[in-house]
């Protein structure tokens, strides 16, 4: 007991929190979270759509893979984590065209580039320490060559998004009817799979390559509970991204906890409150159905 009052203490010290706050690499970690909860926060209701959930994940152990391989030979670990999982994006894009065989090819990628990933934290000298950190995210290892980095992958992310938009929502909603319509749903798939393997890549530094579906998942599926507008789910989603991966930070910085543990805290607890408030509005719009047939 003793140690949880503890704890929660060292969480709620706002005074070392704020004196926290003014060290640059502080500054540049919350930069780099507004940057990967926008792009997660859009992206996020077309993953869910398009249920690429485990495809998010096969996508981060790949950006793990890259990071890893980047440490190894010296080069910075956001270009290694970019590389890697714009290297799994056009895998699991090119490969996975047909949606039956689309969990076996993420199986497969995914269990290469794990096995991949341990590989070459084996091979690096100093693993012991950086082998946690790749999993679970280190907002120190941020600098402002990473912050610019990921500011402009974050930009070009949005701005393709955006104009890709429309025909993605349409090819996500029913891919069918979007085909006969005339919507090239082969190129879209490993387009989106591009962008999707780009903000996964985003938050290996954040929340690191295990837990990046916090931020890749959650908030999309928290939105579509609530609401069935794609625009205001995407707004949502964002907000909730944002809120999950800011807050996340700012509750690790006191008690020195990896910040992917609150990350993931926040996001689930949002999803929650989401999840109820969707089920009391079925609930209400059910009753008041019924009423109006009687």
């Amino acid at each position: 007991m003793n140690r949880l009052l503890d704890a929660l203490s060292r969480i709620f010290d706002f005074g070392l929190t704020g004196e926290l706050l003014g060290y640059p690499f502080v500054q540049q970690a919350l930069l780099a979270a507004a940057a990967l909860g926008l792009v997660s926060g859009v992206l996020a209701p077309l993953v869910v759509t398009r249920k690429m959930s485990f495809a998010v994940h096969g996508t981060a152990e790949l950006a793990f893979t890259g990071a890893a391989a980047a440490l190894l030979i010296g080069v910075g670990v956001t270009v290694g984590a970019l590389t890697g999982a714009v290297v799994a994006a056009l895998l699991l894009g090119l490969l996975g065209q047909r949606e039956t065989e689309r969990d076996s090819v993420i199986g497969a990628v995914l269990s290469f580039g794990l096995g991949l990933g341990v590989l070459l934290l084996w091979m690096n000298p100093e693993r012991a320490s950086n082998k946690f950190t790749l999993l679970v995210g280190q907002i120190v290892g941020v600098s402002s060559a990473d912050v610019t980095l990921l500011g402009v992958a974050a930009l070009v992310v949005l701005l393709v998004t955006a104009l890709l938009y429309r025909p993605l929502l349409f090819a996500s909603v029913d891919s069918e009817v979007a085909a006969a319509r005339g919507v090239p749903t082969g190129l879209l798939t490993p387009v989106f799979a591009l962008l999707v393997g780009i903000a996964t890549a985003l938050g290996v530094h954040v929340v690191g390559a295990l837990l990046v579906m916090a931020l890749m998942v959650t908030p999309g599926a928290a939105a579509m509970r609530v609401t069935a507008s794609p625009v205001k789910a995407t707004l949502l989603s964002v907000v909730f991204a944002e809120v999950a991966a800011v807050g996340g930070i700012l509750l690790s910085l006191a008690p020195g906890v990896p910040v992917s543990a609150f990350v993931t805290a926040v996001s689930f607890g949002i999803y929650l409150v989401c999840r109820v408030v969707g089920g009391l509005r079925v609930n209400r719009l059910t009753r008041g159905s019924s009423a109006a047939a009687v």
